[in-house]
């Protein structure tokens, strides 16, 4: 099944990554939050293995061009979408991470623009509504 998933960071101006359809291994209407982010998971975690790990000294393929870099350096992250680690992703650690990271609030989700707060409340998938992850970043203080 097909669904439209869009990823924000608060307090970006402009958003990094846009809405893109993602298929997910489920063919019914009706699903759990939980099962849904597992869902996600699984397919991220299939993508990412079966990318091709990089052995050259430069990568020349994916030097990116001057006003890319520019874009590159605002966000504050730069890559090139090489993988220099061998390892491959686990996927039932990646699900147990996703569950502990919504439990700890690290990230939010939204379907039509409605927060999710439940691992059990349902989601009507056919209604293809985006749903919005939205990594949540916690300010860091001092006393001093």
């Amino acid at each position: 099944m097909k669904i439209n998933v869009t990823v924000k960071q608060l307090g970006r101006k402009h958003p990094i990554l846009t809405t893109e359809p993602l298929e997910i291994a489920f063919d019914g209407s009706d699903i759990s939050l939980e099962n849904l982010l597992k869902l996600v998971v699984r397919q991220q975690v299939e993508a990412f293995n079966i990318k091709s790990f990089e052995w050259e000294d430069e990568d020349y393929a994916k030097i990116p061009t001057e006003n890319y870099l520019n874009i590159l350096t605002d966000t504050g992250k730069v890559g090139f979408g090489s993988i220099y680690n061998q390892k491959k992703a686990d996927l039932e650690k990646a699900q147990e991470n996703v569950i502990q990271a919504f439990e700890d609030g690290m990230f939010a989700v939204f379907y039509n623009d409605e927060q999710l707060d439940n691992l059990t409340q349902n989601i009507n998938l056919s209604l293809q509504h985006t749903l919005t992850f939205i990594r949540l970043t916690f300010l860091a203080g001092s006393y001093w």
